[in-house]
């Protein structure tokens, strides 16, 4: 199975403090591939880096075996049409509707009349589960998760085959996360997509994951869930196995 991302021996440090020192990692065809670490692990500094938004002191960043560590801004451009990204917060544009915001990418890459534009991005709206009058509505006017989605209708604007996912059910109640879960895997199989999330969601890893990552001591630990849960490391344990997880344990083997 190809590999969609590849980060080869990447070095971050900022000051004296270093980051990631050798960190490996590889993302493999239409699979959903979960990030998971402690506080200052740098989880969102290791995303940035493979998004090509921060360049790292060493290493190399392969995304569907290009290299595009040492882009420039410009290939770097052309290169974000290939994949969509969700941060945390949605980062939706306050000023701009919804159906604004997911023509964001279509505009900057796509040459399409206005109406083609307006078609194509209620199309994303259904897609994620929204309805049509959800895209004159503004940010501000919708749900914890309505915001979800309308931010991930906006990653898969360009129809990518890569997405990435910052903490994509954060902020959500139990039942909206389950159902945002759900959709994902629904689309993720539909659409072919290979996923890369950041997550400390117990539920989701465990729902959606087929293998996870791990950032402890600067590198990464990588493997099947079952691989993962049985890691002897004392962060791992204490993740899958500590007092936060025990309402996980029954229902994930954990």
């Amino acid at each position: 199975m190809a590999a969609m991302v590849e980060v080869r021996d990447i070095v971050n440090r900022f000051g004296a403090q270093v980051v990631h020192d050798g960190l490996d990692m590889q993302v493999r065809e239409g699979e959903v591939f979960g990030i998971v670490g402690g506080s200052g692990s740098g989880k969102s500094v290791l995303l940035r880096t493979i998004l090509g938004l921060h360049k790292p002191q060493g290493g190399v960043v392969l995304l569907e075996g290009q290299d595009i560590t040492h882009r420039s801004w410009n290939e770097l451009r052309a290169a974000k049409a290939g994949y969509g990204v969700t941060f945390q917060q949605g980062a939706l544009y306050s000023s701009l509707t919804v159906l604004q915001n997911i023509q964001l990418p279509m505009i900057e890459h796509l040459q399409l009349p206005a109406d083609a534009l307006d078609a194509l991005a209620k199309l994303k709206l259904r897609i994620v589960g929204l309805a049509e009058d959800a895209g004159a509505k503004y940010p501000a006017q919708l749900s914890g998760g309505m915001v979800k989605r309308a931010a991930l209708a906006r990653a898969l604007a360009l129809d990518p085959q890569l997405l990435f996912l910052d903490e994509p059910t954060a902020g959500l109640d139990p039942i909206s996360a389950a159902a945002f879960d759900e959709l994902l895997m629904a689309l993720q199989r539909q659409l072919a997509l290979t996923v890369v999330m950041i997550t400390h969601d117990l539920d989701t890893i465990f729902r959606t994951c087929n293998r996870v990552g791990v950032i402890v001591d600067r590198h990464m630990i990588s493997g099947t869930l079952a691989e993962i849960v049985d890691n002897p490391h004392p962060w791992i344990r204490e993740y899958f196995h500590g007092e936060r997880a025990l309402r996980f344990g029954g229902r994930h083997g954990a």
